[in-house]
């Protein structure tokens, strides 16, 4: 049993070394405030309601898998490396389940479902009026001057449409993100040469090419943006989630957000939640940007503006070879959108099996934790869309043949940290 015992066994614990592997990622993901430091991200205080729940018998639906077979709710959950899943329907939980190491209450690393709501963070900078998507980075944060990120506008990085050099590929030691981690303490140096902080590693990132080109999936982006957003506020990235995001949508528990060693906040990945609080979230993005209790949590143009695809936008994404996997898809502050049979979805993404799906057209919210065994897994991640697309069919009295636009199963190469 994995870290059992005063101590643990050598072979049972899960370390720094090992904490994002297979099989040790399922009691890290859920136990990460014991592995690095985390700031507290502060819900309200005082009394939330409870969301209202429904529970509807859905585990004996049928879906069609993206291996071609067919599979039950219960089935695709059990074979997913499920840790957690919430669905809300009109807003009422109408299923909820959990794994492993995670209940209700536990806090279960997001990885990249991290970048979303940093997004929504900006969107309120920029209703708020303290932050431009025209202006340069550099303006915000002017460290990054002799950085890749020199002439890069704050659209640029929402987008993920800089011209900065940084692969995002996970199978490579030495590629940048993984070099990354040592920078932000997610893995041991083995470099003498990583600086030791995320913000001094940015600084040293070099560019590859002209801004506002294709779309091209680079946790580095979101790093900069929070660091952006930090100076537009004047706040650190904890605080301005709670201030702005889980005070406001009646979060039921406080969050936690992974930090470095000089407490600067892992933006592209490092939140911990409850499932619900989870979905909650979900909601909101669901309900035009307003909590359950009419609270305006993410301005509803920022939302607009992000479904609102335009032929530029579509360019750009279908250039990034995610067009094979996430066909007719894009990608827009933060988010990631795919058209399905029942409409468009707005998806929240992180490795792993992190996600949450919203689907107006069925009025569903779904979330699904994971601990997959490998970072990426294309048939994992449209067997859990297809799954809530079924869902949300069945509890909206709608058929629920199989979305269009599927494509093939496969690693979409932006679905990363």
């Amino acid at each position: 049993m994995l870290m059992k015992g005063c101590p643990p066994a050598g072979d049972d614990q899960v370390t720094l070394s090992n904490w994002q592997e297979a099989p040790y990622n399922r009691w890290a993901f859920s136990h990460l405030r014991e592995l690095v430091p985390t700031q507290r991200v502060r819900r309200a205080i005082g009394y939330t309601p409870a969301l209202p729940a429904d529970y509807h018998p859905l585990g004996h639906l049928t879906v069609h898998r993206a291996d071609g077979t067919e599979a039950s709710v219960d089935t695709v959950i059990a074979d997913t490396y499920t840790d957690a899943v919430v669905v809300l329907h009109h807003g009422h939980v109408v299923m909820e389940s959990y794994f492993g190491e995670t209940e209700f209450d536990t806090p279960h690393l997001l990885m990249s479902t991290t970048k979303s709501i940093v997004g929504c963070v900006a969107g309120n900078l920029v209703s708020q009026g303290l932050l431009s998507p025209e202006r340069l980075v550099t303006d915000y944060v002017p460290e990054l001057l002799e950085s890749g990120y020199a002439n890069a506008r704050v659209r640029d990085v929402l987008d993920m449409r800089s011209g900065v050099k940084f692969s995002e590929e996970y199978t490579d030691p030495e590629a940048e993100v993984r070099v990354m981690e040592q920078a932000f303490g997610w893995s041991p140096t083995t470099d003498g040469s990583v600086p030791g902080s995320i913000y001094d590693y940015l600084s040293t990132l070099k560019a590859k090419s002209d801004h506002g080109g294709a779309f091209d999936y680079r946790s580095c982006e979101t790093l900069a943006l929070g660091w952006v957003c930090e100076r537009a506020a004047g706040k650190k990235m904890a605080d301005l989630i709670s201030t702005l995001i889980w005070a406001p949508m009646g979060a039921d528990w406080d969050a936690e957000l992974t930090c470095d060693s000089v407490g600067t906040g892992i933006h592209d990945g490092g939140l911990c939640t409850t499932a619900r609080d989870l979905a909650r979230f979900g909601q909101v993005l669901l309900n035009d940007g307003k909590a359950a209790d009419g609270t305006q949590v993410v301005p509803s143009e920022w939302l607009r503006a992000s479904w609102a695809v335009d032929p530029d936008i579509r360019e750009a994404f279908d250039q990034s070879g995610n067009g094979e996997y996430l066909p007719a898809g894009w990608y827009r502050n933060q988010f990631w959108f795919l058209p399905r049979i029942h409409g468009d979805v707005l998806l929240c993404l992180g490795i792993n099996g992190q996600m949450v799906y919203v689907n107006p057209g069925t009025a569903t919210v779904g979330v699904k934790l994971s601990t997959w065994p490998d970072a990426q897994n294309g048939h994992m991640l449209h067997d859990a869309v297809r799954m809530f697309d079924v869902i949300g069919a069945e509890l909206s009295g709608l058929a629920p043949e199989r979305a269009r636009h599927d494509g093939p199963p496969g690693v979409a190469a932006g679905i990363s940290r």
